[in-house]
Parts: C-alpha cells; sequence; structure tokens
C-alpha cells in the first residue's frame, strides 16, 4: 500500500478515471449493438436514430478521453457504413 500522501491521491483519482472509462465504454458498446440489431433487423428508421446517440456518445469520449481520435473515427465510420449500406 502506497505511503505516500500524493501517491494515495494519484491512486484515488486513477480508479475514479478507469470507472468512467469502463462506463463510457459500456454504452458505447451498448449503443453500437442497438445500430447493428436495427440493421439486421432492416429497421432503417431506428438505424438512425440508434446511430445519432451512438455518434453523440462516441465524440464525448474522446473528449473525456477515454478514446484517441483515430478509434473514435473508426467506431464511427464502420456504424455508419452499416446504415448507409442499409439505405441501398
Amino acid at each position: 500500500m502506497a505511503q505516500i500522501k500524493s501517491q494515495i491521491k494519484r491512486i484515488g483519482t486513477n480508479e475514479k478515471a478507469r470507472q468512467r472509462n469502463v462506463s463510457y465504454r459500456s454504452r458505447i458498446a451498448t449503443e453500437s449493438k442497438k445500430v447493428r440489431v436495427a440493421v439486421e433487423n432492416k429497421d432503417a428508421k431506428a438505424a438512425a436514430e440508434a446511430l445519432k446517440v451512438a455518434l453523440k456518445l462516441i465524440d464525448k469520449s474522446v473528449t473525456a478521453g477515454v478514446y484517441t481520435r483515430n478509434t473514435a473515427a473508426r467506431k464511427k465510420s464502420s456504424l455508419t457504413k452499416l446504415v448507409n449500406g442499409l439505405a441501398k
């Protein structure tokens, strides 16, 4: 166990950040799954709505430092391709 006061504080800060990151990743996974399910069911309207929510969450995760810009762009691109493929 840490003895130094600043290290004890860092441990607490790191734990809070870890929990925030887990929460963001879980929510993004859930919303991405909603998009995929809507695409599988060929429901364009539901897919578009779910995509909108998922993209917003992904953008917020970049601001919060959960994902890097490239990772977020890759996730957004793959979901958008799915929904756009449904329109064809």
